[in-house]
């Protein structure tokens, strides 16, 4: 097949969506697919446009056989609505271009949290009569309302109607987990319409290692530590604070030390924040390469997941599945009726505790501290309800089969001459 992936986000950042739909692209090309990506010039987390790649308004590359097209976005490290609609608005309007110039696809996947991105789409799905599949990374704009990013009635209302017209339009919904799919139900989406296909990770490149072997650990004095590590994005909805405040009620156990990593200039609010509370036993780390992050995970005696009380109940951090194919137990810090409470319990590999509460979350930490047989256990169980339920190969499986029946009644041989979007397709 030729496969036609839309999404802002992809390889070279390290975090949120970039790495699935990177690991997905690639793995389509290694069952023979043809798979070209329209995304943007990369900036995430950091919402600067990397240097390799600024001054550039497009750019073409090849990596592991999959063809990228790029364009650039207005990007801005500050954050809020404004900045949102920027960068958001220039993907949409720039991306339509590199999207026009390739091959017609068979299919189109369209890789959600951009939620006006369903309008290019939705143009492509009529110019090359195609069917799209919209992955459902984040419900929008409950999650933009909830979490008080979205205040504006009719900016709401706007982004409701766009909501809607993005399920009316694709042709599937892949949805990650039941809270996504009870959300849609409710909101009318026919339950015919939706494919259940979890978040992935990749269960051979991530893997437990010992610790000891960890140069993460020896760079960064951590070898006689009991380490508590969060890593990933620091924004509102995680509520890191809980956190540090953990570390400070923890002070009087020198050998626990809380691990955060994240981009630069996230933290160093967090850094100020450490001062102020006199902390010695939080340690804030730069982002390591992505090739370093499983040395980096072999680091941590315990991984965190954190979210604030207000985080909608649908929200399922991508962690979730890398910490617990890394072999090491899991401490969320979740509301209890969300996703990411009932995926973390469901797999057997975590505890679960308050969100916002840091004596419940230092609670937590020291019983995995006294109780390393808990961990250890919570640690195997987790690692293999990764291999069994979140395995790249295993999503790989579902979504080309979700592609092969949606165009085996309308498909064309790849053989012969590369159609051109802007020629007139020759079945």
């Amino acid at each position: 097949m030729r496969i036609l992936i839309y999404s802002y986000n992809y390889y070279p950042e390290p975090i949120g969506i970039a790495p699935l739909m990177t690991e997905l692209a690639e793995g389509l090309v290694a069952r023979g697919h043809q798979v070209r990506v329209v995304t943007a010039m990369p900036n995430y987390p950091e919402r600067s446009i990397y240097p390799q790649y600024r001054g550039r308004l497009y750019a073409t590359e090849e990596r592991n056989g999959v063809l990228i097209q790029r364009c650039f976005v207005l990007a801005n490290a500050r954050r809020g609505l404004v900045g949102r609609l920027l960068l958001e608005s220039s993907f949409i309007t720039l991306s339509l271009w590199p999207a026009l110039r390739g091959w017609r696809p068979d299919v189109i996947l369209n890789a959600s949290p951009s939620l006006p991105a369903c309008l290019p789409v939705a143009a492509l799905k009529l110019l090359f009569q195609c069917p799209s599949v919209l992955n459902l990374q984040d419900i929008l704009p409950e999650a933009a309302v909830q979490t008080g990013l979205l205040t504006n009635a009719w900016a709401i209302r706007l982004f409701e109607v766009l909501e809607k017209f993005a399920y009316q339009n694709a042709t599937r919904i892949t949805v990650i987990a039941q809270g996504f799919r009870d959300n849609l139900l409710a909101k009318g989406v026919p339950d015919a319409k939706m494919v259940p296909v979890s978040n992935w990770v990749d269960v051979d490149f991530i893997a437990p290692r010992p610790q000891a072997s960890s140069e993460f650990r020896r760079c960064h004095g951590l070898q006689n530590k009991f380490v508590v590590l969060y890593t990933g994005n620091i924004a509102e909805t995680q509520g890191i604070r809980t956190a540090i405040r953990a570390a400070q009620a923890l002070r009087a156990y020198p050998d626990i030390q809380m691990v955060i990593v994240g981009e630069g200039k996230q933290l160093e609010a967090l850094d100020r924040f450490c001062q102020q509370l006199g902390l010695t036993n939080v340690s804030l780390l730069p982002f390591v390469p992505r090739a370093e992050l499983p040395d980096m995970l072999a680091a941590a005696d315990v991984g965190l997941i954190l979210q604030k009380h207000g985080v909608v109940g649908f929200n399922m951090p991508s962690k979730t599945q890398v910490l617990l194919a890394s072999g090491r137990p899991i401490l969320a810090s979740v509301p209890a009726h969300g996703t990411a409470a009932q995926a973390v319990l469901a797999s057997g590999g975590g505890l679960v505790v308050e969100p916002e509460n840091p004596t419940a979350l230092a609670k937590g930490i020291l019983e995995l501290y006294h109780r390393p047989e808990t961990a250890a256990l919570l640690a195997r169980r987790g690692r293999q309800y990764a291999l069994e339920h979140y395995s790249a190969k295993r999503a790989i499986d579902r979504y080309e089969a979700l592609f092969y029946a949606l165009v085996a009644p309308q498909r064309w041989p790849l053989e012969g001459d590369v159609v051109l979007a802007l020629q007139p397709a020759q079945k």
